[in-house]
């Protein structure tokens, strides 16, 4: 589908109407999806994208675990006991729930227009050259964070479906010039058609072409806030024992819960470990609680995995701790090869090219695929 748009009354503060609903919006990616957007925004509500993919009774349940008050879907619009939503409230997202039961993370629109227009500066979006496509999962805020800023901005729009490679192609030749990407799914297209690629949802390739750009960022924070490492205006990183906390007018305004971990000077922390270079420049080394503790040693997983992916014969892998008698914990690589054989010696000699010998891997496990959530991140837990 295409469509263009220009800035729109529900996407400004302040002329939005008091929020009292939560609409859960049960609806493949298309144009009728944007359209009840809107419509949504302007009566004054919030929106709950619903994952499509997920059965039918698992949808039921997360649309009453996030407390919808109304349904619309292919056979029309219902409604629900529901709580309501606090006006300004503009998205709800339910997180993937790996581990529990899921949050659901409330965004209002000053937030969304914020990462909005920070995107579109960063990237010079210009209505007249430029066209977004959107392709990752709209029920995420990778994917729905595209229709925002294609709104807000006035950048023509094209929404698929979800993730086609052979359709992605056919658009960029048809005249997108932005997109958004998980690697998974940049390895599969001709990112040079493009104009700009924005890849984030892992680790990107160190080896990417100069027009796609490595974004950080999460559900809490509308999407991508770090763009190649430096954070976008407005938006200030500081580290505090090794976790990356965020402040910026991109954050959420609470879960849907009404538990708000923000400090009382509103810095986010995310959970993430990282460190901030003299120039400024963040690096990511994955999840607080991903970090491997072998012979005393830390061990950053993600920072393994960069070496490891850019070997010959690794077509992906992700790097987990094992219970060892001797180590406490054994750094081990779970591969997907991309050859016949693979040599541990070799990969071993790879990593510590690199880093130091500890982080190398003691054994690898060889497997046809990484579990992964639409978005591209590894589930370690289920390795």
């Amino acid at each position: 589908m295409h469509y263009q748009f220009v800035d729109s009354c529900f996407l400004d503060p302040g002329n939005v109407i008091m929020v009292n609903r939560l609409v859960a919006l049960c609806m493949p990616g298309g144009l009728q999806f944007v359209e009840a957007v809107e419509r949504i925004w302007g009566e004054g509500d919030a929106v709950l994208p619903i994952d499509q993919r997920l059965p039918k009774n698992a949808q039921a349940e997360l649309i009453e675990q996030m407390g919808a008050s109304v349904v619309i879907d292919s056979s029309g619009t219902s409604s629900l006991a529901g709580r309501p939503v606090e006006s300004g409230d503009a998205l709800v997202v339910a997180t993937s729930g790996s581990t529990g039961r899921p949050k659901g993370v409330v965004l209002e629109h000053q937030a969304l227009i914020a990462n909005a227009e920070a995107t579109n500066a960063f990237l010079e979006a210009d209505p007249a050259v430029d066209k977004w496509l959107a392709c990752l999962p709209l029920s995420h805020v990778g994917g729905f964070s595209v229709i925002v800023r294609a709104l807000h901005s006035g950048v023509p729009l094209e929404v698929h479906n979800g993730f086609d490679a052979d359709q992605t192609m056919t658009a960029a030749r048809q005249g997108v010039t932005l997109i958004s990407l998980v690697p998974t799914a940049m390895r599969r297209v001709e990112a040079g058609l493009f104009r700009k690629v924005l890849v984030g949802g892992s680790s990107v390739p160190a080896d990417r072409p100069d027009n796609v750009v490595a974004t950080y960022g999460m559900t809490e924070t509308g999407s991508g806030v770090v763009y190649n490492g430096r954070p976008l205006e407005n938006v200030e990183l500081r580290v505090v024992d090794n976790e990356i906390q965020i402040r910026c007018p991109m954050l959420f305004r609470c879960y849907r819960n009404g538990d708000n971990p923000i400090t009382g000077d509103g810095w986010y922390p995310t959970g993430d470990a990282g460190e901030l270079g003299a120039d400024g420049v963040l690096t990511v080394h994955g999840r607080m609680g991903d970090m491997i503790i072998t012979g005393g040693e830390n061990v950053w997983p993600v920072m393994v995995e960069r070496i490891l992916n850019n070997a010959p014969g690794v077509r992906e892998c992700a790097v987990v701790g094992r219970p060892d008698p001797e180590w406490g914990e054994s750094v081990v690589a779970v591969i997907v090869p991309d050859a016949d054989e693979l040599a541990l010696e070799e990969l071993r000699d790879a990593v510590k090219s690199f880093l130091p010998a500890y982080c190398a891997p003691r054994s690898l496990e060889l497997v046809e695929e990484l579990p992964k959530t639409a978005l591209g991140k590894i589930q370690r837990h289920l390795l």
